[in-house]
């Protein structure tokens, strides 16, 4: 299989150009400039609606798009990048890919297109999507953009919830941190159970979209398939270093009237309210089960990230 791979210096795009390059595809990378360490790659300058793809996606059976803009300002350049990379971008490489005569196009959206709370039950595909801020707006439109394009080539649509493992950044890099300090937290009374996924998870659910046969277009959720609190979750992160848990009660309520007196409501919605989703479709209908047992990627992302970290100042 011949494909084309975008977002390749990131978090995901890393393991997933791992993983390809492993199992024998043949794989290109489509950058924004020249990247050390990433081979076969094709500079497409800064993502946008006019950015030529043509020459990236030339010979290519499948296109994985994971490039996107995620930082969460809200700033108007911010908020431009989320329509220029997230939507524009995404418009104008799917074009391209039927223009080159691609097969399949599986586009990394996310989670956050259904909102930010599952309320009673998980979310499933055919729930109608309630992003809550820029970043799962500009997903959606994405997801809608690429709809014009259904009979063109097979498209198929991952939404993933919080993706962790070794090295990742942004929010659990910031439940790691937590969870490393030596102190007892507050969050034995965060127990809304939210969904994440291991990214050897992920990268092994997107490779099979990629390359099993299936009715499309398709649109996917994919997780661990074991749900956790926050309190499970960072219960599990500090024993795997061997710490107790050490959390204490402080009622949801509470917690979420404070944060949103200091400007952080989101974060305690995060902690105290649940968003989970469905994966049962992609296992379903793609036979699809993770490869990776959730504990013990838990295990190994903790470990990781304290085997990385600064030392401590004596």
């Amino acid at each position: 299989m011949r494909l084309l791979l975008t977002g390749c210096s990131g978090f995901i795009g890393r393991a997933l150009f791992a993983e390809l390059t492993r199992r024998g595809h043949s794989i290109r990378c489509a950058v924004r400039q020249p990247t050390p360490g990433i081979e076969n790659a094709f500079v497409v300058g800064d993502l946008s609606g006019v950015t030529r793809w043509s020459a990236a996606v030339a010979g290519c059976d499948v296109v994985i798009h994971l490039a996107a803009h995620v930082h969460k300002g809200k700033s108007a350049v911010d908020q431009d990048a989320f329509q220029r990379v997230n939507v524009d971008a995404t418009r104008s490489l799917v074009s391209a890919a039927v223009s080159a005569g691609v097969g399949r196009f599986v586009f990394v959206s996310s989670a956050k297109v259904m909102g930010e709370s599952s309320g009673a039950r998980p979310f499933v595909e055919g729930d109608t999507p309630r992003p809550q801020d820029a970043y799962g707006r500009s997903k959606l439109a994405a997801e809608q953009a690429l709809a014009t394009f259904v009979g063109a080539l097979e498209i198929t649509i991952v939404r993933p919830p919080l993706v962790y493992g070794p090295g990742v950044r942004a929010n659990f890099l910031s439940l790691l941190r937590l969870a490393d300090s030596p102190w007892p937290l507050p969050l034995a009374a965060a127990t809304a159970r939210r969904s994440l996924v291991f990214v050897g998870n992920l990268v092994d659910a997107l490779i099979a979209c990629a390359t099993v046969r299936h009715l499309v277009p398709a649109t996917y959720f994919v997780s661990d398939g074991n749900d956790l609190s926050v309190a499970e979750l960072v219960t599990q992160l500090r024993a795997a270093n061997g710490v107790r848990a050490r959390l204490w009660p402080i009622p949801a309520a509470a917690a979420s009237a404070l944060a949103a007196l200091v400007g952080q409501r989101d974060v305690a919605q995060r902690l105290f309210a649940p968003l989970q989703i469905d994966a049962s479709r992609i296992r379903r209908e793609l036979g699809w089960t993770p490869p990776f047992v959730q504990r013990d990627a838990l295990a190994l992302t903790a470990r990781s990230f304290r085997s990385t970290r600064a030392p401590a100042a004596s």
